[in-house]
């Protein structure tokens, strides 16, 4: 990409969008365009070739999606599957339409079979079955990289995908019934020590164990990969390091001060038991995470707090 080029982020709103435009403006990029969900509606296939048609970007981030933790997956199961679909579909068919020179589709890394062999290789990708609690979303994302193999092999569209792990950051999400694990325990370890409270309540029994990718960090690898990576394999995107839920939690509380407990319930779903991507491959195109997670976790705290101090509805 050229510092004048066109180019579109989808999402550029969400954690990942917005770190996308962050590296972007960083590097010199001048000619980012975006557009909110109120003023296009992503979902919707006539609105969405309208603006490529109008706009005619030469480069897209493709990060807009519905997303969510464990409780958000099993509650919203059709609007998960149904609003990914629609607007992958919608973007990459009118990239294709409107000769966009490079798409990238940001995924999820639980797209891999649930019981797959660790760290997680692209080739395991349909080895499998899937995660039962996250199948929808999982399955919609799955989508989405078909459709950019199948619009290269129909009609040599340069679309490629991108596999990042589990992500924190600025401007992650702290609602308790959407977030996914590492912003709610943010906000439960906060919200304990702000009321003294003797333990906290987590769920399942903190032993599965998951990798954890700073957004930014996410951000420069796809500039990278727009830059340099013009193949039809998918690409992972992670730090090659994991840890278990429960020891994440007892990081949290020490970053955040709680003194506490940690009660964990048993009753409710853990989830994969271990979920670490393979990065080789990134690794020997020449690019790896720079932010440990207890940097990563510090700046997310500093982020959350100021969330707070400008926004009363984070704490209910």
């Amino acid at each position: 990409m050229n510092l004048d080029s066109k180019i579109y982020i989808a999402g550029h709103r969400g954690m990942v969008g917005s770190a996308i435009f962050r590296v972007l403006k960083s590097k010199g990029f001048q000619n980012i365009i975006f557009r909110t969900s109120s003023e296009l509606d992503l979902r919707n296939q006539q609105a969405v070739a309208d603006f490529f048609v109008r706009e005619k970007p030469e480069y897209v981030f493709l990060a807009a999606a519905s997303v969510g933790g464990i409780l958000a997956n099993s509650t919203y199961r059709a609007d998960f599957i149904y609003n990914n679909l629609m607007i992958e579909s919608n973007i990459i068919h009118s990239a294709w339409v409107n000769s966009v020179s490079k798409l990238m589709f940001l995924g999820s890394s639980c797209i891999y079979p649930k019981l797959a062999p660790q760290p997680l290789k692209e080739s395991y990708l349909l080895t499998g079955e899937l995660e039962p609690s996250n199948e929808p979303y999982a399955i919609a994302k799955i989508a989405g990289i078909k459709l950019c193999e199948g619009y290269r092999d129909q009609y040599g569209c340069n679309f490629i995908s991108v596999m990042p792990t589990n992500l924190y950051g600025y401007g992650d999400n702290y609602d308790l019934k959407n977030s996914h694990v590492l912003p709610a325990l943010i906000r439960k370890f906060h919200e304990a020590k702000l009321t003294n409270q003797p333990f906290v309540e987590v769920w399942g029994t903190g032993k599965p164990k998951r990798e954890f990718l700073f957004a930014d960090d996410l951000a420069d690898a796809c500039l990278f990969l727009m830059n340099t990576y013009n193949e039809k394999e998918l690409v992972n995107v992670g730090t090659s390091v994991d840890l278990s839920i429960g020891e994440l939690a007892n990081e949290i509380s020490s970053i955040i001060g709680y003194e506490g407990q940690i009660s964990w319930d048993s009753s409710k779903p853990d989830g994969t038991p271990q979920k670490l991507l393979d990065v080789s491959k990134l690794r020997s195109l020449g690019w790896e995470a720079s932010t440990s997670l207890q940097e990563g976790i510090k700046i997310a705290y500093a982020d959350f707090l100021k969330t707070v101090s400008s926004d009363s509805s984070v704490i209910s």
